[in-house]
């Protein structure tokens, strides 16, 4: 049996709630997290399940633990903190602030910011390649993405980070959250103000323009195989498609009112998304889910490459304003540690 477990960052409860997979259509919310006032983005997990998460009004980022479902402790950055990257090797985490206009470089062994670096305009989410030597930073307020050599991080040197370009989106666009596709090849940026997807060439930062038929671009994610594109556009209620490799928009998924975050889960090709409306607004067509919910979508239930067929979906309830979602694996950790950990928070109880 795995034992998965899905972490929702719930902006309006300021907690952090955790549903379990026991098995296929067996999911069960067991927790949820006190952290700070507005949390935001999805938990960056360490791969020995610490988890980082923005505390966008209090200029903090909280430390949870994956095993005993609590808090740790928080950590100061800058003002506004709203997305995260963390690097290969778990020694250093990026932290965008939203309203600083920076990039904090924490340091998760001194747990301590060591570096801030200044960027445009409300910085949003972001991504980093494999190799950790490149971060893609959307920034949101002025309308492009900031590409960072922080090559400089595998020496130990946060003074070293340095901005290489400044790839253009459009300043009326607003890039929100980006994903890199599991080819290392193309960027794929959702944009909140615009009606498409801007695709980066990595190799030359060329950019190219896929239009998904509505504004509010909020998560990207990919297929298990990698061959599609996942966005979730929460204007119109959807996960738009896009083949990777043609840059074509190949169906539009139906979703709960508000989808935002998005997580793939590649041992059943299962979807989950956050439906972030504070009410449900559903058109005909799509599920009648509750708002403040988790959606599972069964990716295997319909094709991806044509409309055609209707998606399996189910749903579970997990707090007010859920803006993102992610996947932890506790049989990835060692057993003796995690009963370490579970004993800790049961005495701290």
């Amino acid at each position: 049996m795995r034992n998965i477990q899905f972490f929702s960052t719930d902006t309006d409860d300021g907690v952090v709630s955790v549903v379990a997979k026991t098995g296929p259509g067996e999911h069960r919310r067991v927790a949820q997290i006190s952290v700070g006032n507005a949390p935001r983005g999805g938990v960056k997990f360490t791969a020995d399940g610490r988890g980082f998460v923005c505390n966008t009004s209090q200029n903090t980022i909280s430390e949870i633990d994956a095993v005993a479902l609590d808090e740790v402790r928080r950590i100061e950055v800058g003002h506004g903190p709203r997305g995260q990257g963390l690097l290969p090797g778990d020694k250093y985490l990026l932290v965008s602030n939203s309203g600083s206009d920076t990039v904090s470089v924490v340091d998760l062994e001194l747990n301590v910011e060591v570096h801030q670096i200044p960027t445009g305009r409300d910085p949003r989410h972001m991504g980093i390649n494999k190799a950790g030597t490149i971060a893609y930073i959307c920034v949101w307020g002025d309308g492009y993405i900031s590409k960072l050599d922080i090559s400089a991080l595998a020496d130990g040197n946060p003074q070293g980070v340095v901005e290489l370009a400044q790839i253009p989106v459009d300043r009326e666009a607003h890039p929100y959250s980006l994903g890199i596709d599991p080819g290392g090849r193309r960027v794929f940026v959702a944009n909140t103000q615009a009606s498409y997807v801007t695709v980066i060439d990595v190799a030359t930062d060329e950019t190219h323009r896929v239009y998904v038929g509505s504004t509010g671009g909020r998560g990207v994610a990919f297929s298990p195989d990698g061959a599609y594109a996942l966005v979730t556009v929460e204007n119109s209620s959807t996960i738009a498609v896009i083949d990777v490799e043609t840059l074509r928009v190949t169906r539009q998924i139906p979703t709960g009112s508000g989808p935002r975050g998005l997580v793939v889960d590649q041992g059943d090709e299962t979807v989950y998304v956050t439906n972030f409306a504070r009410a449900g607004m559903m058109s005909a067509g799509h599920p009648d889910f509750a708002p403040n919910s988790l959606t599972m979508v069964d990716l295997t239930s319909a094709p991806l490459d044509r409309d055609e067929g209707v998606f399996t979906y189910e749903e579970v309830t997990v707090g007010y304003g859920p803006c993102s979602v992610v996947m932890f694996d506790l049989d990835t950790l060692d057993e003796d540690d995690r009963a370490r950990r579970l004993n800790r928070a049961d005495a701290q109880a």
